[in-house]
């Protein structure tokens, strides 16, 4: 239910991090799709009631969703720089390899100090060599994440990280409806379907919004005027 709400850690770090502004309309829209993710999550079936939060959980959270907006206004602070040392360079950006690169090759070395420090190198390691199937399961999975890092980093190079949060967020919303769809015994209660309309208004009016703000092409030239034609000059035979 926290991690609903990443659009505005990451709409928050876009403007103190990566100096970006948004519309009344941006905000509006951020707003929709957020409290509609939260009341879609909170009006689901009743669960069984589990433990109650820790305080040390609820930091965790916390910690997580500032780490989002460090990480989205980083994200557009390194286009912006890029555009600003390539200012001959019509659209300079960083390649979506280049940022997929670096960010994995940066936390991995985290991830390892982590694993070092810890003590859970060498046992993941001890684990995998005695469970050859997990290993596998491993590589595989590390294979579909990267062909899915693929998709994540060519909207963040080419859009923003704020689009890709959008993309993020509202997923489960739309499986969900694909199940439902599919199946008609995993029916929605009448307040997720509300929280789904206020997702929708919000993405509606996103596109919208995009659609007419986008440039117009230029009318053509006009035709330009046809040459004069030139009378023949008539000549007069001398005898």
């Amino acid at each position: 239910l926290g991690k609903s709400c990443k659009m505005v850690p990451v709409m928050a770090g876009g403007i103190v991090l990566g100096g970006k502004k948004y519309s009344v309309a941006e905000y509006l829209q951020v707003a929709a799709i957020t409290l509609g993710v939260t009341i879609f999550n909170f009006g689901g079936k009743k669960k069984k009631k589990g433990k109650p939060d820790q305080p040390f959980g609820l930091v965790l959270l916390a910690v997580s969703l500032l780490m989002d907006a460090v990480t989205g206004g980083l994200q557009d602070k390194v286009k912006q720089t890029t555009k600003e040392i390539n200012p001959l360079v019509k659209g300079a950006k960083p390649s979506m390899h280049e940022s997929m690169f670096w960010t994995n090759f940066s936390g991995c070395l985290v991830a390892i100090l982590l694993a070092l420090v810890t003590g859970h190198l060498m046992n993941g390691l001890k684990f995998c060599s005695k469970h050859p199937p997990v290993l596998k399961a491993i590589v595989v999975y590390s294979l579909a994440s990267a062909v899915g890092q693929n998709f994540i980093y060519y909207v963040i190079t080419q859009f923003n990280p704020l689009v890709l949060t959008t993309v993020t967020t509202t997923r489960k919303i739309f499986s969900t409806l694909f199940s439902v769809f599919r199946n008609p015994d995993n029916s929605l209660s009448s307040m997720q379907w509300g929280g789904t309309s206020l997702v929708f208004a919000g993405l509606i009016g996103d596109i919208l919004k995009k659609m007419s703000t986008r440039p117009k092409a230029p009318p053509p030239p006009p035709p330009s005027p046809a040459p004069p034609i030139e009378e023949p000059v008539p000549t007069r035979n001398v005898v």
